[in-house]
């Protein structure tokens, strides 16, 4: 198959209540010696009374306290431990320890459908909505002696893409049945990193480097939507009082895309970040807003930005859209770093982070609680992605993967 024309376009996480003592009295032998069989009855008499209302007593102590506890049962089964506790599984996947998963998507008109990608080659398909899933494979990704690492994928309709590193890009116009692969040019600048389905035959694909490329025909001709690479731009605009930026040789270690096609993404080193519209010759280099350097950076439900710093902060910006405006949100992280950030609805959010950190938000992001589900779980957990309302994944490290259960 002849390798395509690439357009460089410049570039390219009771005790049951004590009874009161009941009082045993037996018939006494009185000091004199003598015995008496009258008071001896009486005091018989006495006894059983005693022992009547003891026996009464404690049975109003126990009917008490037992009502008591039983008032209180609705707020035991409503704890929030109880219903943290409940909104996530974890979900044993067939992979070998040590793999790393990195993304998830389903099929846009069969949301039962779906694959999970991962380091070492893995792809995983499930056609019950992620409760179990069984390997795949695919031909035209091992006719190479090579370990790919599949780093994301997306659907449109039956349309799916997916790339990887080293250079691969995997096409399917019959949801996921089958995938061909799209041969690339030796020129494309760093590593996929990022693809989106944006229609029929059509895609948007992003590079380590920052390169951003568009097809309309099926991968067989890309369009750069930038003149030059992230370096070039930076090395260009020394000027530009980006700190960190100057005689700039490394690459993205974050890509996001918003919605309408806004992307920001986080430099390797994490001491800076940047931004690019469509229509934006190129990216634009912002400058990060605390000390501690920049984890990972979103977009927000309602169009705005998140950052993380590492250490656990986390950030907000004032307002919607692109802006260098951020305020601090306190978080339960427990020191843990917090690695990603996903919205389940415009005020339902999910964090997640090392050692099991599984945080939550009904805000906006404004305030967050600790969710106890990976809790006892030793991973990282590096993703939070909602399909929908109904469909949730966290996604770590050694095969670990939980499922939103609502």
């Amino acid at each position: 198959m002849a390798s395509p024309r690439v357009s460089t376009g410049g570039f390219k996480p009771f005790l049951a209540p004590l009874e009161p003592p009941v009082r045993s009295f037996s018939s006494g032998i009185l000091r004199r010696g003598f015995r008496t069989s009258s008071m001896a009855t009486g005091r018989r008499r006495l006894s059983h009374r005693r022992l009547a209302v003891g026996a009464c007593l404690s049975r109003r102590y126990f009917i008490a306290d037992s009502a008591a506890a039983a008032s209180l049962l609705p707020f035991l089964r409503s704890s929030p431990s109880s219903e943290q506790l409940s909104e996530w599984e974890r979900v044993y996947l067939p992979v070998d320890p040590g793999i790393v998963l990195l993304d998830i998507d389903f099929v846009t008109d069969d949301l039962k459908h779906g694959f999970l990608l991962g380091t070492r080659q893995t792809i995983l398909e499930t056609k019950d909505g992620g409760n179990t899933w069984v390997s795949r494979s695919i031909p035209s990704a091992e006719e190479e002696d090579i370990n790919y690492r599949f780093n994301a994928i997306s659907f449109k309709g039956k349309e799916g893409w997916i790339v990887g590193k080293p250079a691969i890009l995997l096409h399917s116009s019959d949801a996921g049945e089958n995938w061909e692969r799209i041969p690339l040019s030796s020129q494309l600048p760093g590593d996929m990193v990022y693809i989106k389905a944006t229609g029929e035959n059509s895609a948007e694909m992003v590079t380590d480097e920052g390169a951003i490329y568009l097809t309309s025909n099926k991968g067989f001709n890309w369009r750069a939507a930038v003149q030059e690479t992230v370096s070039a731009t930076l090395n260009r605009t020394v000027s530009s009082g980006i700190s960190g930026a100057s005689y700039y040789t490394g690459t993205f270690n974050t890509v996001n895309r918003s919605r309408d096609g806004c992307y920001v993404a986080v430099s390797s080193r994490g001491n800076f970040y940047m931004t690019w519209e469509h229509g934006q010759p190129y990216w634009q280099p912002h400058n990060r807003v605390a000390g501690r350097r920049i984890q990972n950076m979103g977009w927000r439900a309602d169009g705005g930005l998140w950052l993380l710093v590492r250490g656990g902060g986390l950030y907000l910006s004032k307002g919607t859209g692109l802006t260098e405006e951020f305020e601090e949100v306190p978080t339960p992280s427990r020191g843990f770093g917090i690695l990603d950030v996903g919205y389940r609805s415009q005020d339902e959010v999910w964090a997640s982070g090392g050692s099991g950190v599984l945080l939550k938000s009904t805000d906006n992001g404004k305030t967050w609680i600790r969710n106890k589900a990976a809790d006892k779980i030793a991973a990282n957990l590096y993703s939070v992605k909602f399909i929908n309302e109904e469909q949730g994944f966290v996604l770590g490290n050694d095969g670990v993967m939980l499922k939103y259960l609502g």
